[in-house]
């Protein structure tokens, strides 16, 4: 299987790595320095290389936007429940993140909008197990019955 690393520009690298365990994952200190560290997301798949803004702007020629004025990509993570999606947007907002907008559910898939303290877009979602395998109109069919 394929592993993800999203690079992602941070102006204070220790509150950001305090901001991503906040929301439940954990760093790895073998990737982890001055520069950068590497958040776990779901170990030996997907990957968040938080990266000071200096360090990151070594890797392209072309200006680093800033993400609380206009972002240009947004994460979303889906976890279990929607308890869990609720959970970790609080402790993401108690960590300095900011919520974004009303939570939106739309029955069969919940969502939260959360930025880290830069403004990097990481929301939370949950999709029922049944929508996910046969698409959303096979859980709303069995919802009607």
């Amino acid at each position: 299987m394929p592993s993800m690393f999203v690079n992602v520009p941070v102006t204070d690298l220790e509150r950001a790595k305090a901001f991503y365990e906040a929301i439940g994952f954990t760093i790895n200190p073998l990737f982890t320095d001055h520069n950068a560290a590497c958040v776990v997301v779901e170990p030996d798949h997907s990957y968040f290389m938080i990266l000071t803004r200096e360090f990151f702007q070594t890797m392209t020629e072309l200006p680093i936007g800033d993400p609380a004025k206009s972002p240009t990509a947004g994460t979303a993570i889906f976890v279990e429940s929607r308890d869990e999606v609720d959970a970790r947007v609080a402790a993401g907002v108690a960590a300095g993140g900011k919520r974004l907008g009303e939570p939106q559910d739309f029955g069969f898939m919940y969502q939260q909008g959360l930025a880290d303290p830069d403004g990097n877009v990481v929301d939370f979602g949950w999709m029922d197990p049944r929508a996910a395998e046969q698409g959303p109109e096979a859980f709303t069919s069995q919802q009607q019955a």
